[in-house]
């Protein structure tokens, strides 16, 4: 598959790449000493219409794809992996969710706030006791007339203390079990919405995660979201192109990493040579780079077949995605504050919050465990 960038691609990436730089960058140490929403990014990302990605203009979006969204999480990612994390959560797993599965009146309702900015956006699926087994959830969704109650409550939500709209998944029949799951649009004004817990974290502190909580939760049953009891077709309809986006947002910290410690290499004199010079030295930057270049092409390859409907085949991409460029950024970020030694584990420099942030890319939205299972899968049932 020959991978090539259109000119509007390219262009893309010049501009956010431009806005990152200049307008992300400097606030990334800040918001995350003080594990702040990075409000002001999200409104210029509003500005230039990166919030609907790849949402139809009839509804307030870009119209554009996964390759476009991968190219803003991955040049967000380079300066900024809160921000690149806090984006994605709105634009692809909420916004996205309801471009895909939602019917017009849904669509029209609440898609130009969403992609306006206005209305921030996030989902709902993990529980204190269904994490990588998520079907088991015990949220619980009983009709009731026009509308649902809900009770119960979810967890480690992206965007949670902040958001607005959620795509909530809940069992509607759960004697039905996988078969008994349904999706909800959910406004945080519906009574018995509150939120609880909002979790301090190792990496990504400026993407706040939070608990949601639902005590008799009133939703109304027009904001069922697809089918009822076929909230499992909603929720995988949307997993591999979150593990595509979240590949791109580990590339994206790799290279930002390697940026930093090539730059420290250069400049960094010992024994009256930069350390560039030496040879276990660029043993490393030559490693760092070749997993880099490789996470690249796995991640945009994803891309362009999610672009291209290709769903099935892109089951066995997703994961080989997934999986390397995580393990790649925990290696490229590990080498790179090696490289600025004590340096790197000052704060000071950016390294040693790149590494603290690519660790969760390992474990959110589906472990490295998970993605070997799910290879494992593929390949042994490929005729």
């Amino acid at each position: 598959m020959h991978l090539e960038f259109t000119e509007e691609q390219k262009m893309l990436r010049e501009s956010v790449k431009t806005f990152a730089e200049k307008e992300v960058a400097p606030l990334a140490y800040e918001i995350d000493r003080e594990e702040r929403f990075p409000s002001e990014s999200f409104k210029r990302l509003a500005e230039m219409g990166l919030l609907g990605v790849t949402v139809p203009a009839e509804y307030g979006g870009a119209g554009a794809g996964y390759t476009e969204m991968c190219i803003i999480g991955e040049e967000l990612g380079v300066v900024c992996c809160s921000t690149s994390a806090t984006w994605g959560a709105h634009a692809d797993l909420c916004v996205d969710n309801i471009r895909r599965n939602a019917n017009h009146a849904q669509k029209k309702k609440y898609l130009p706030p969403l992609c306006e900015g206005s209305r921030i956006g996030g989902l709902a699926m993990t529980e204190p006791s269904s994490g990588s087994d998520v079907l088991s959830m015990k949220l619980r969704a009983e009709r009731r007339g026009d509308s649902f109650r809900l009770n119960g409550s979810k967890i480690f939500i992206s965007n949670g203390p902040v958001g607005d709209i959620f795509v909530i998944y809940a069992k509607t029949a759960p004697e039905k079990g996988a078969h008994g799951v349904s999706a909800f649009i959910v406004e945080k004004e519906f009574p018995g919405f509150s939120r609880g817990k909002k979790f301090e974290k190792m990496g990504w502190r400026g993407s706040p995660t939070g608990e949601l909580v639902f005590a008799d939760c009133l939703v109304p049953a027009e904001n069922l979201l697809g089918e009822e009891n076929k909230g499992a077709d909603v929720l995988m309809s949307g997993l591999n192109t979150e593990r595509i986006l979240l590949g791109a947002l580990s590339l994206g910290i790799s290279r930002g990493a390697f940026e930093c410690a090539l730059k420290y290499a250069k400049e960094r004199i010992q024994f009256g040579k930069p350390i560039a010079a030496f040879q276990l030295i660029q043993s490393k930057l030559a490693d760092m780079s070749m997993e880099i270049e490789l996470s690249r092409l796995i991640t945009y390859r994803g891309a362009a077949m999610a672009d291209r409907g290709l769903t099935r085949e892109l089951n066995l991409i997703a994961a080989y995605a997934k999986l390397f460029t995580s393990e790649v950024a925990m290696r490229v970020t590990t080498e790179a504050v090696q490289i600025l030694g004590g340096y790197g584990y000052m704060k000071e420099f950016p390294v040693e919050r790149m590494m603290r942030d690519a660790k969760l890319q390992t474990i959110g939205g589906g472990t490295s465990e998970i993605q070997r299972l799910i290879i494992a899968r593929e390949i042994l049932s490929a005729k």
